[in-house]
């Protein structure tokens, strides 16, 4: 394999490892407290050379083999980020610093998470509401909502974790960022969802059709937009309407368009982009004209005017 690509790969790896130790609910070993003849669990970590123990809740088997599960499951991660950073020095690769403006850029986009995330969640029709959406973010689950509504939010947090690591952000943007992106959001739905679609798709409310894509076409179409001389905004709404519009995954194109997007733009520290919940049905109907061959220029404008935050 050339070298840069593992390297790449290597470095997506540790972020998604990192990412899903973020997705941990609980960091740290589970103990068992009694007290007046009741028992309570907490969790025990070492935080900057000092043992701290957390309260989580009243005792009950359930909760205490997910202390279990997830401590278990956090050191086979953290193993693997130490194999990873090991196999990455024998390549010869060094972390280079980021710039101040895009530290404040992932601190940014960091603080808007959760309401980026229900943005996301809303355009993708999941009926959940800002507090159920958060609840899931921070819990994992929330009573009354759909089991695959859960699974799509907690996917696109995980998305969104990947794509704020700081080796991702140093990581090219690419063909293959963007299928390990669509991977992460359509986790549980499909076995490889990062993978190019092989089978025709219908879009709803449209009469267009999308090609079948071929992989090496889509490489070289990414390549290109990314290569074009223009502001990282521009650059970054031309890639996230490409990826719409080429369907090129067999589902989450328009959440793993929007992400990718935003790993592209943040990396050039220049913000975020994501379509407000108030804006979701003026964005789908121009999408749709889009996709039927209408001037994009009136898509791109809106995109720019109203979906852009900056700071």
């Amino acid at each position: 394999m050339n070298k840069f690509v593992k390297i790449q790969d290597l470095l997506n790896e540790k972020a998604d490892c990192q990412a899903r130790i973020n997705l941990m609910p609980y960091d740290g070993s589970p103990e068992i407290k009694e007290q007046s003849g009741h028992k309570y669990l907490y969790v025990r970590k070492r935080v900057a050379g000092r043992l701290t123990s957390t309260y989580v809740d009243v005792y009950s088997e359930e909760l205490y083999q997910l202390l279990l599960r997830n401590a278990r499951d956090i050191r086979v991660l953290r193993k693997r980020i130490r194999q990873i950073e090991k196999e990455l020095s024998s390549l010869g690769y060094e972390e280079s610093e980021l710039s101040e403006r895009v530290f404040q850029n992932i601190d940014f986009a960091r603080a808007n998470m959760k309401s980026n995330i229900y943005d996301q969640a809303v355009l993708e029709g999941v009926g959940t509401s800002f507090p159920q959406t958060e609840g899931i973010i921070d819990n994992g689950t929330v009573n009354g909502v759909k089991a695959t509504d859960v699974q799509k939010i907690l996917n696109l947090k995980h998305a969104w974790e990947f794509i704020l690591d700081k080796d991702v952000i140093q990581s090219k943007s690419d063909f293959y960022m963007v299928s390990h992106i669509a991977k992460l959001v359509n986790e549980g739905f499909y076995m490889d969802g990062g993978r190019v679609r092989g089978i025709p798709v219908t879009i709803g409310g449209s009469t267009y059709v999308p090609p079948i894509p071929r992989e090496l076409a889509v490489k070289e179409s990414i390549d290109n937009i990314l290569n074009l001389d223009k502001e990282p905004i521009d650059i970054a709404i031309e890639i996230c309407l490409y990826c719409m519009k080429m369907q090129i995954f067999i589902d989450g194109n328009k959440r793993a368009a929007v992400i990718f997007a935003n790993q592209y733009l943040i990396a050039h520290g220049q913000g975020f982009i994501v379509i407000p919940e108030s804006e979701v049905d003026d964005f789908k109907k121009l999408l749709v004209k889009y996709y039927e061959g209408e001037e994009s220029v009136i898509i791109r404008a809106f995109l720019k005017e109203k979906c852009w935050k900056n700071f």
